[in-house]
């Protein structure tokens, strides 16, 4: 049997990890810019982690929902304290798309409407309802098609008010990405987030909150929606929350009432993923990871923005976008064959740094001599 072919593969395989670094099979390193696609938040195998999976494996690794479980009631008061919703609600799942998923439907459930606002360049993942809210048409299937949701254009407030003033009490919910992701590193403004919360007030619909990428610290503070200084009815969560553990969340606010077997899950919140999802919070906490990722963040943007022809330098914390002219378009592919360096990309010309939260000055450093050492090499002999 072979593998579906569906990703576009680099021919290395990662052996070893340890902080912001990995390892192939040949005994090569790598600086990892990347982290598993925002997964990495706390460092590749990270002991305290490490040790609270070992110790939980020797327990009980899962049992289903249908018993009480701890650790999720542990898990959700950390959560609570350190994100500062002490007074939402937690449901645990296994991936981002789960998350939105799930976050959609009980934004439904809830206002009896079925109408879906996203925006231009979202990606809330890749199954049913989620899929059909990414402004993608390449991940959409005809049956994923559907005339609930409405794409408006981003960080646009007058076309946000035009389209509730025409159509507010058919709307359930707008859902937002506090930085896009996929989309390429696009910052939703503070005003912008501001209107969601009014207009949401207003009209009786739900704001969620997308923070699968831009949550559990990465830009600085725990939810990228708290820069607005407003709350969202739902935050949604994954790629950080398990440090490579697959888990994911939904935090809700108080007045969104729970019934039985309105969601549910087989996987979500078992005993290993719970001890994950708190072996990270534990460590964003003791180590003060959140302000590592202000400072690492600013210097990066700092030195980024000295180099010229790199352009639009943008982003918040540790989830730095910038783009790249046609010029140095093997920028990124050049810095992972010839320096060892991993980053991410959005299409077209867009190179993402999504780093641990733990990362290195010295990391960071290596990183921007780096980037130098490659934009001159291009510069001056460009490929024929």
């Amino acid at each position: 049997m072979e593998l579906f072919d569906v990703y576009p593969i680099n021919n290395i395989t990662i052996t070893k990890a340890k902080g912001s670094y990995v390892w192939d099979d040949k005994g090569e390193q790598y600086l990892d810019l990347y982290g598993g696609h925002a997964v990495i938040s706390i460092g590749h195998t990270h002991p305290h982690w490490v040790q609270r999976i070992e110790e939980q494996l020797k327990k009980i690794a899962f049992y289903s929902n249908s018993i009480k479980i701890p650790l999720q009631e542990e898990l959700a008061t950390k959560l609570g304290k350190i994100s500062g919703k002490e007074d939402y609600q937690l449901f645990l799942c296994n991936s981002g798309a789960e998350a939105n998923e799930n976050a959609l439907k009980l934004a439904s459930f809830h206002t009896g409407r079925k109408k879906i606002i996203a925006f231009s360049k979202a990606f809330h993942g890749r199954t049913s309802l989620a899929v059909s809210a990414t402004d993608n048409k390449n991940y959409i299937a005809p049956v994923n098609e559907t005339d609930n949701v409405i794409f408006l254009p981003f960080n646009d407030e007058e076309a946000l008010e035009d389209y509730f003033e025409e159509n507010g009490k058919e709307i359930a919910a707008v859902i937002i990405e506090g930085i896009q992701g996929v989309g390429g590193i696009n910052v939703a403004e503070d005003s912008f987030l501001s209107k969601i919360r009014a207009l949401c007030d207003e009209y009786g619909a739900v704001y969620i909150a997308d923070s699968v990428q831009c949550g559990f610290g990465r830009s600085g503070k725990f939810f990228s929606h708290d820069f607005a200084g407003v709350n969202a009815d739902i935050y949604t969560m994954a790629k950080g929350m398990g440090n490579g553990f697959p888990v994911a969340g939904l935090i809700i606010a108080p007045h969104i009432k729970p019934k039985h077997f309105q969601l549910g899950t087989t996987f979500g919140g078992n005993h290993l993923a719970c001890a994950a999802a708190l072996a990270v919070l534990e460590v964003l906490e003791e180590e003060k990871l959140m302000g590592n990722a202000v400072m690492m963040g600013k210097y990066l943007k700092d030195e980024l923005q000295e180099i010229p022809h790199l352009k639009n330098i943008r982003g918040r914390g540790l989830m730095i976008g910038m783009d790249v002219p046609e010029e140095l378009i093997d920028l990124r592919k050049n810095l992972l064959w010839n320096q060892k360096i991993f980053t991410g990309e959005a299409k077209p010309n867009v190179i993402r740094l999504l780093p641990s939260l733990a990362l290195r000055k010295r990391d960071a450093e290596q990183f921007i001599d780096a980037v130098k050492e490659e934009i001159n090499n291009l510069v001056i002999t460009p490929a024929s």
